[in-house]
């Protein structure tokens, strides 16, 4: 099979059963069995590959590096991967820190936000934080439309102070890039910040150096007056109410989030790293 095969964009628009989709999730599933003595996280279901070929446009030789570097990604970092039950987190959903918007943007994109002000870092580490991002992209990854479109982030900064900061040391600031460029399938479309002090830039710079160009490209810094620029890139009818939306409030769509991620229980510990040793 060709590394970039004629019409790849076409070819993301195929339903999962189309021949020529089949053909492409048969060979990068020949290549995972014939790896030596790899013991992949899930079954290597057809509803499990196609995501990894339709994150890197069917390109074959990338879907299969990303397919490895995901894998590679889970085990070497257990803390974040290896229990992703609900209950793991709950403390910090329960808080409201993370909410998924109800539409997708006019370009498909699903829209995450996560406010680091409902953060306790007293409570929770930034490996509790990642974790909550892993459990929501293990869910919304398996959704085609997903697949194909990709995600945006939000990022609401109001309250970060410098005991979030001391949690973001240079092995998690990897281990975060890591999953932003080349360890997850899912297509990156944007990364917005709001409300971010002074005093983050010197934790977004360590960050930074792990990122590729094209991520660098994606993420944009709007600041306290975020209201005009961040409805350049949203419409208003998506975003809730608090950040100049006419959607519902924040609070409504953490809950709703949150206990969709609760009644996804059995599927999150079916996947979870301690559930094969």
């Amino acid at each position: 099979m060709s590394q970039g095969p004629p019409g790849a964009g076409r070819l993301n628009d195929l339903p999962d059963h189309s021949p020529r989709v089949r053909r492409a999730v048969a060979e990068l599933r020949r290549r995972a069995e014939a790896e030596p003595g790899q013991r992949w996280p899930q079954p290597l279901s057809d509803s499990f590959l196609v995501r990894f070929l339709r994150a890197r446009d069917f390109h074959l030789d990338q879907a299969w590096r990303l397919l490895k570097n995901y894998q590679k990604w889970r085990i070497e970092c257990p803390e974040i991967s290896a229990d992703l039950r609900p209950s793991s987190v709950l403390g910090l959903l329960l808080a409201g820190y993370h909410g998924v918007l109800r539409s997708r943007d006019p370009y498909g994109s699903k829209i995450l936000m996560y406010r680091i002000g409902q953060w306790d870092p007293q409570l929770f580490t930034a490996y509790d934080v990642f974790r909550v991002s892993l459990i929501t992209s293990e869910l919304i990854v398996k959704e085609a439309e997903t697949q194909r479109n990709g995600v945006k982030v939000i990022f609401d900064l109001q309250g970060w102070k410098f005991a979030h900061a001391f949690q973001i040391s240079p092995a998690v600031a990897k281990k975060i890039a890591a999953v932003l460029t080349d360890s997850f399938p899912l297509k990156v479309r944007g990364i917005h910040l709001i409300n971010e002090p002074l005093f983050f830039h010197p934790v977004f710079a360590l960050i930074k150096p792990f990122l590729t160009e094209k991520i660098k490209e994606r993420v944009y810094m709007h600041g306290n007056n975020y209201m005009q620029t961040l409805t350049e890139h949203f419409p208003i009818s998506i975003l809730p109410q608090e950040y100049g939306g006419e959607e519902v409030s924040f609070e409504e769509l953490a809950k709703e989030w949150t206990d969709f991620i609760v009644a996804s229980a059995d599927y999150l510990q079916s996947i979870s790293l301690f559930a094969h040793e």
